[in-house]
Order: C-alpha cells, then structure tokens, then sequence
C-alpha cells in the first residue's frame, strides 16, 4: 500500500516512518510538513492510505478530509482525543492517540489493509426474488441472504456488512448499499448507519439496538424512524 505521512512535527513524522519501515505491505511515498502540502501531492500522485496529524497550521487534518475530492483510507494520529467523534463521522479507518506503540499501529493498518483488500468487491443483487445478495471479491461469490443482514455501517467508499455470524467489508458507498437493499425492510437511521428494521429490539434517547450493537439515531432520520417502526 502506498502511504504518506502528514505532520507539522517532524519528530512525529520520524516516529511514524521508523512504524512504516516495520510493515511489509506498507511503502511511503512522502512525507509532508503541512496538509497544504498534502492537498497538492495528493491531487497529482495516487495514494492508498494517509497517516495525518489533525492540529496543524494553515490547515487542520479535519479540513483536509473534507476538502479532498478523491479520499485515501486515512488514519488519524494526533495528541488530542477532541476530534474522534468529527473523525468518525468522516469515515475515518482509525484515530490513534500518541504516543503510538506499534502493537496500537499494527491494528490500524490491518483495518486499513482490509479496507484497500476489499475495493475490488462488488454487490450483485438477486432481482426476481430480492431476498438475498452476493459480494464478489474477485473470483468468488458469496451469498448473503437480506433477511440475515443486521445493519451495515459506511466506512467511507466501504461498508462493512453486518450479519450475525459474520462481517463483510465491501468497496460501495452506504448511499449505493441502501439502492440495493429494499426499502420496506432497511431504513438509514444515520449518518453512517443503515439498518434492518426487522432487527431493531429496542430505541431509547437517540440510539437503536439492534441486538447487542447499539446504533446512533441522527435527528434528522428520527421522525420517520418512528413512523416506520409501527409506533403505537
């Protein structure tokens, strides 16, 4: 995977050099001083994933996120937990706080490497029936049946599929999932969240449980949440 590091600090730009070194799978590409910088390489060369720092000058890594049109899998390193949420709502494949071991690296870039693994998987759609899918990651196709589908959280241009037994991490956006699964059955109840209706047990001040994952409610999906749950 093809990767640069964003940091002001070049100490922490050393740090996370000397952790890339130790990946086989990894090679860095560049490193930059600034997210500016970062904006500008970015444009003209082709990069898997960014390491980036979020306080910087000029620029912080947040709006750098925002303000790219093509987005890498990007892992967040900084000193401040203030950011995680904002992160996470952007899709973000991990958010690490310094100082970082390299046991707490070495769980990112799997995440990340399972994201970059999963970009040439693809959803076909059973038409007649409807009632299941099948994810196809190169030669091989597996089928998953809509009615064992719990919910599906976006994770940028990925999804990760949730079902009991198992995850599937697909390269299509939540919006694209959504067109696929039927309407009547799924509702996005979130941002980064779409779920079975048929699999939410119980609601409570803003979050959905779906089994024993509890589920963020945006406000904005809230009203019509409630009118498609049967409320009496």
């Amino acid at each position: 995977m093809k990767c640069i590091v964003v940091d002001d600090n070049k100490m922490s730009r050393t740090m996370v050099k000397q952790l890339i070194e130790q990946v086989d799978f990894l090679e860095l590409k560049a490193e930059c001083e600034n997210p500016v910088e970062a904006f500008n390489y970015l444009k003209k060369e082709e990069v898997d994933l960014v390491f980036l720092d979020v306080e910087m000058p000029a620029m912080t890594g947040i709006e750098m996120i925002r303000n790219l049109e093509k987005r890498p899998i990007i892992i967040l390193i900084t000193a401040k937990k203030d950011y995680a949420v904002e992160a996470f709502e952007l899709n973000v494949a991990d958010y690490i706080i310094k100082p970082v071991t390299l046991s707490r690296f070495m769980t990112a870039v799997d995440r990340a490497k399972e994201l970059f693994e999963s970009k040439d998987q693809k959803i076909v759609i059973n038409e007649k029936e409807k009632d299941y899918i099948f994810v196809r990651s190169n030669s091989l196709l597996t089928k998953v049946k809509i009615q064992d589908i719990i919910y599906v959280q976006a994770l940028g241009d990925y999804v990760n599929i949730f079902t009991r037994d198992k995850r599937l991490t697909v390269h299509i956006t939540l919006k694209g999932m959504e067109e696929k699964l039927p309407r009547d059955k799924f509702y996005r109840l979130h941002r980064s969240y779409l779920t079975s209706l048929n699999h939410i047990d119980n609601i409570e001040e803003g979050t959905a449980y779906v089994g024993k994952h509890p589920l963020p409610i945006g406000e904005q999906f809230k009203k019509e949440l409630l009118k498609r749950i049967n409320l009496i």
